[in-house]
């Protein structure tokens, strides 16, 4: 049948109604059944949540109980360390206390020993007061009896005895003294000869007294109007070139050369005689043969300087001091070669260096340098000592030598050993037969000096010196000089000579004290 579009619309409205309800009801069960499977689940959860968290509180408890034992044991053990700790200071503290009561006890019988001692001193200082007072008693009464029977009082007495007694002791002192000298002059006396006299035989040098000679010997007198030259010009050529006076007198065949500077005099020489021997004199032939020896002076200076180095044996010696050893082969003092001297005086420091256990290179350069300032001139002022100090300070050499060159003609035992050994061996070498010769002037002036200084000495009536000045003999006064005092005076005389003189070797001091008795028969 046909349904009409009326009736369509109500059913099609009641089917969706219908359709809308199953829906929602068929819904609805299957959420119901979804809700109670949920919650099922969710119980089953919480179960076995409960369980999980009572399992942990179970094993939580069980740590906590595994860590409180583990704490407690650590604790005890703690605890018992401590507890025997105490118990080690306690028997220490014990043990102390101890030795502390028996200490007390022994300081309580010391104390007590103490005041026994106290009380025993206090009756034996009254005993010895008394014996004091007793003693003093008795002294007053035999100072009164002395006094009445030598007529003087205590303090004439003590001042005799006191006196008496300083006469004695300076009496004693001087014949210790006298014993301690000789004994030690032996003892040094003897070693020091064997010492210098091994230098000397080993040394042996040969060469004596010098004599730089400043004349030159001509062919004929008929050459000394060749050297004056027309109107005196190759004269004054000559002087002028090597600063020498040229002295043309009645000497025959001779002219003399005159000059402070003997390097100098030494190149005018050779030049002179190589004028007179070529023949050849005028103005610029004098100019040429001065310039040329002067460079052939100058290289003979240097290997002079050398060869002294290496004759001795010292090395690394700077070359201006090689160059003034050189110049020191023209320079005598008291007609002795200064540098063989110096060579001799090395040789001699080197020897006694060996001897006594010194540095060798050192003593020997020492003695080679000592007397260096002599080769300068007068343009540069000081005693020759200080100037060959400074020569050897400025060009490096070692304090020791430094020091030794500069002291070796003072008093060196307080500055340094080698100025000793150089002292000694310029002493040596200066003083042997034929090493110098010495002026009548100097001669004459050293002993009247030598007599001047004895003299000055109180209680000296009259000195005199003697083996040509190594000697001097004082006599003196016996009522003011006694034989103490005698002992005394020489020595002080010899350390006088010794400050205020130059000499070579040494001088005896001799003290005479004679007393003589006279009376007249009649």
């Amino acid at each position: 049948m046909t349904l009409t579009p009326w009736l369509i619309l109500p059913v099609a409205l009641g089917a969706a109604i219908l359709a809308f309800f199953g829906g929602w009801i068929a819904h609805r069960r299957v959420g119901e059944g979804k809700l109670l499977s949920a919650e099922e689940l969710a119980k089953k959860v919480v179960r076995e949540a409960d369980r999980e968290a009572e399992n942990l509180k179970k094993s939580a408890l069980l740590e906590a109980k595994d860590e409180w034992f583990r704490e407690k044991a650590k604790l005890d053990r703690e605890v018992q360390a401590q507890k025997s700790e105490v118990q080690r200071a306690e028997r220490g503290l014990q043990e102390l206390e101890s030795n502390l009561n028996r200490r007390a006890e022994v300081l309580d019988k010391k104390e007590r020993d103490q005041k026994r001692l106290d009380r025993e001193l206090e009756v034996k200082g009254e005993a010895i007061a008394e014996r004091d007072k007793d003693l003093a008693r008795i002294l007053n009464e035999q100072n009164s009896r002395l006094q009445r029977i030598s007529g003087m009082t205590s303090d004439e007495a003590k001042a005799q005895l006191i006196a008496n007694m300083e006469n004695e002791a300076r009496a004693d002192a001087a014949r210790r003294l006298q014993e301690i000298r000789e004994d030690t002059i032996r003892n040094a006396e003897k070693e020091a000869r064997e010492i210098i006299t091994l230098a000397i035989q080993r040394c042996a040098a040969d060469h004596s007294a010098e004599t730089t000679v400043s004349v030159v010997h001509l062919p004929s007198d008929e050459m000394k109007g060749r050297i004056i030259g027309r109107e005196g010009r190759n004269i004054r050529a000559f002087e002028t070139a090597t600063g020498i006076d040229v002295i043309i007198d009645d000497t025959p065949e001779a002219v003399i050369l005159s000059g402070f500077d003997p390097v100098r005099r030494e190149i005018a020489k050779r030049a002179l005689t190589r004028l007179v021997t070529d023949g050849r004199i005028h103005p610029a032939r004098i100019e040429e043969i001065v310039a040329k020896v002067q460079k052939e002076v100058e290289e003979q200076i240097l290997e002079l300087g050398e060869g002294a180095v290496l004759e001795v044996g010292v090395h690394s010696m700077h070359p201006e001091i090689v160059k003034l050893l050189g110049r020191l082969q023209y320079r005598t003092s008291y007609g002795q070669n200064i540098l063989q001297h110096s060579k001799e005086v090395a040789w001699i420091c080197g020897i006694m260096a060996a001897q006594l256990g010194f540095d060798v290179q050192l003593a020997k350069r020492a003695g080679l340098l000592h007397d260096l300032g002599k080769a300068v001139t007068h343009e540069v002022e000081g005693a020759h000592a200080q100037i060959s100090m400074d020569f050897a300070k400025k060009y490096g050499e070692p304090e020791e030598v430094v020091r030794a060159v500069g002291y070796h003609h003072h008093d060196p035992t307080a500055e340094n050993l080698y100025a000793v050994l150089v002292m000694a061996a310029d002493a040596v070498s200066g003083a042997r037969p034929g090493a110098r010769r010495e002026s009548i002037e100097n001669y004459v002036k050293r002993l009247e000096a030598l007599e001047k200084i004895a003299d000055s000495f109180p209680g000296v009536e009259k000195s005199y010196a003697i083996q040509a000045g190594r000697e001097v003999r004082i006599m003196v006064e016996p009522k003011n000089v006694d034989d103490s005092r005698a002992v005394t005076l020489a020595a002080d005389v010899a350390r006088r000579v010794e400050r205020e003189l130059q000499y070579p070797g040494q001088i005896k001091v001799v003290v005479i004290r004679e007393t003589r008795a006279m009376e007249y028969a009649r």
